[in-house]
């Protein structure tokens, strides 16, 4: 009888120690926003220079302060994200960070030819907030004599690819109520469960083989040599195709190009965490090869950010 005692009571300390691990696993952090198709049909876009060529993208801050419905229907979603353990970063929040840097990014010049900074906005936003995954949020309210109903589609987004890793979308069911916030919490419970699971499956995979980058190496004209040239007895690709190899999880990656004047490394795994646990994303893992050739062969480059996942490396100065 202790014996049977014992193995029970070994069986349930194994797991309430499973659950409590359970119950700890990282969260990715979230960052709900409404989505490109509500923005351009509410009139809330915006266009920004890319080298000469005019982008039209989402103006959230527009579309905050012109529609008190946008943020009735984030804070709900916030809401029942929250409920459910999931970290968020607030979109206003964010916004207001940018505005504190305009100032300054302003007044930051080229050294050379005096050009201003151009970001794309939305990429700025991606670095300000820093969240893993955005939520984007489309709804639109239906009539039906004197009842109302919402219709709502949820995607989950990577942040530093963009690509959709979770998606929910329905209609609830007619209502007298006039609230909008009401609305949407009934027509999107019955299907925020499904959702997060989505989305935290993701997010542990990610953890178990790596978060998805990509990386361009090319170079300046007035390098002396090229990915081609020897250094430390292989060519200077081979080198870089090393490093890369050494420091992505489970060395996972594809070279999708190589020549001798440019490479384009697609599907990167870098690790979620570096090696003293802080989180580590694109531009400062990039660092890492940017270091490595300075140190070993005495190359100097330059690192540029494409939004939060992709990082070029020109090599041969500042």
């Amino acid at each position: 009888m202790k014996k049977a005692f014992y193995l029970s009571l070994v069986f349930l300390v194994l797991i309430f120690s499973q659950n409590s691990v359970m119950a700890q696993a990282k969260k990715p952090t979230l960052m709900v926003i409404p989505s490109d198709a509500w923005c351009k049909l509410n009139g809330y876009m915006t266009t920004y220079d890319n080298q000469g060529t005019s982008v039209e993208v989402p103006d959230y801050k527009k579309a905050l302060q012109s529609n008190t419905d946008l943020l009735q229907v984030i804070t709900t979603i916030n809401k029942l994200m929250t409920d459910r353990g999931f970290p968020l970063k607030d979109l206003e929040s964010s916004l207001k960070k940018i505005d504190l840097e305009s100032a300054q990014d302003a007044m930051t010049s080229s050294s050379t030819s005096n050009s201003s900074i151009s970001e794309n906005p939305v990429d700025k936003l991606k670095k300000v907030a820093k969240a893993d995954i955005w939520i984007q949020l489309t709804w639109t309210i239906n009539q039906s004599g004197p009842k109302k109903s919402i219709s709502f589609i949820l995607r989950g987004l990577d942040a530093y690819t963009d690509k959709q890793i979770a998606a929910a979308n329905g209609t609830g069911a007619p209502s007298f109520t006039t609230e909008l916030p009401l609305l949407l919490e009934e027509a999107a419970l019955a299907h925020m469960d499904n959702f997060n699971i989505q989305l935290q499956t993701y997010f542990d995979e990610m953890f178990v083989n790596g978060r998805e980058v990509v990386l361009n190496i090319k170079k300046f004209n007035a390098f002396n040599g090229d990915l081609e040239s020897q250094y430390g007895g292989e060519e200077l690709g081979s080198q870089i195709e090393k490093w890369v190899t050494a420091n992505t999880v489970k060395s996972r990656f594809n070279t999708t190009d190589a020549s001798s004047t440019a490479m384009l490394f697609e599907q990167v795994r870098i690790p979620i965490l570096d090696a003293a646990g802080k989180a580590l994303d694109t531009r400062s893992w990039a660092k890492g090869l940017q270091k490595y050739l300075k140190e070993t062969f005495a190359i100097e480059s330059k690192l540029m950010m494409n939004g939060l996942g992709q990082a070029t490396i020109i090599i041969g100065e500042k």
